[in-house]
């Protein structure tokens, strides 16, 4: 038995001229020799009906949060009835399909309303409608807790359904459609030169996912990675061949960099020894910010100083803690992360070279650096940082070499 996980996200299956665009990728599935297992989310988007934020205006800010098991019952309306719509045009297309729920799919949780874990997968529903010729259509983003209730499975909930089936269910494949083509090197919108990756490691792209692409969940890469499934990111709309994600990346290309993004609203701290002699706070600073659950990145720690950046949503939280604890400290604020990912950096001396001479020559000012074996970051000021992206992209292009 070939299975192969097809997921569809709200734009998709938002019109029915969409979901015709849906069926003829399940039609080419069967006729390729697979049986495709179908994951589905809300349809559409915020103000479209049956979207998930459209439900939960439905009911206030109050009893949303005091009742989490309720406002994940409410959210799963959304893709139970793109699941049911789903179902009907396969239908009238000829194709048999059965719409599931999460839990009636086997996808069991803990309690968690609205950011549930997944305890287990049990596929045997699944595997029967298969065997009986028929295709599964589940709901994405939820699951049933072991006591029975409805459960959410948080942001990126309906890619981490497909992850989690097709480990579950062995699958040859998790395709993820989306309304883009796959995995460029940069967002469009800011990189008219970014270009389609063809192939790209789990790894990379759990790197560019996690630093603010938003093509694919992290979480869903990471199951996907675990189980080694091979993910293809492809476009419903289109047959362009898309993004494939496996172990091993482009061999064919020894290339430095696979892509580049961003992320903005970070501020960046700084504290140092001489302004804080007298205070013996100032070795517990790292530790007293995660005890008020505040996340740290790019941490760099000197003899006489520390610096790190955070949220700018967590600015008057930290000020509060340090001035509570008389210590002293700098911020700069509207700084943006940028982020230059690539498994073809491991080893390669020279790189960070570039990226601070590209940026240097261009008169941007870096503010901060960290780097992996695959990811060198830059801090810049906000107002820097399309720039900053669009230079990078072009020092590091494919056809360049260090």
């Amino acid at each position: 038995m070939r299975i192969i996980v097809q997921k569809f996200g709200g734009t998709s299956v938002s019109s029915e001229e969409n979901r015709k665009k849906v069926i003829e990728k399940v039609r080419i599935a069967i006729n390729e020799g697979y049986s495709p297992v179908i994951v589905v989310s809300a349809m559409g988007r915020k103000g479209a009906p049956y979207a998930t934020d459209t439900l939960l205006n439905l009911i206030n800010d109050n009893f949303k949060y005091k009742n989490k098991l309720a406002q994940d019952l409410l959210m799963c309306c959304g893709e139970t009835i793109s699941s049911v719509v789903m179902c009907n045009d396969l239908y009238e297309a000829g194709i048999e399909a059965v719409p599931l729920t999460g839990g009636q799919a086997g996808i069991l949780t803990d309690n968690n309303f609205s950011d549930a874990k997944c305890v287990k997968v049990e596929p045997k529903r699944i595997l029967d409608i298969i065997s009986q010729g028929r295709i599964p259509v589940v709901t994405g983003f939820q699951g049933i807790s072991e006591s029975g209730y409805l459960t959410t499975l948080g942001r990126g909930g309906s890619d981490t359904s497909a992850s989690l089936l097709g480990v579950a269910l062995n699958a040859e494949m998790i395709e993820i459609y989306t309304d883009v083509d796959g995995i460029m090197t940069a967002d469009p919108r800011i990189v008219k030169d970014a270009y389609l990756i063809d192939v790209i490691s789990y790894n990379e792209v759990f790197q560019l996912a996690d630093q603010g692409a938003k093509v694919i969940h992290p979480k869903a890469v990471e199951i996907a990675m675990e189980g080694n499934i091979p993910l293809l990111i492809k476009n419903t709309m289109s047959d362009c061949n898309g993004t494939l994600i496996n172990n091993f990346g482009d061999r064919k290309h020894k290339r430095v960099m696979s892509g580049i993004t961003s992320q903005g609203d970070r501020i960046q701290v700084s504290i140092t020894k001489d302004e804080n002699k007298e205070n013996t706070k100032y070795n517990d600073i790292l530790e007293l910010l995660a005890a008020n659950k505040i996340s740290l990145d790019l941490i760099n720690i000197f003899p006489d100083k520390q610096i790190f950046t955070i949220s700018k949503e967590d600015r008057k939280l930290l000020e509060n803690i340090l001035k509570k604890a008389n210590l002293k400290f700098n911020i700069i604020d509207e700084c943006s992360k940028v982020a230059v990912i690539g498994s073809g950096m491991k080893g390669i001396p020279g790189v960070m070279a570039k990226i601070i001479k590209s940026l240097s020559d261009n008169k941007i000012e870096v503010l901060q650096t960290a780097d992996s074996h695959m990811t060198i970051w830059c801090l810049v000021h906000s107002k820097d940082a399309i720039n900053a992206i669009n230079i990078l992209h072009k020092a590091f292009s494919i056809s360049s070499t260090i």
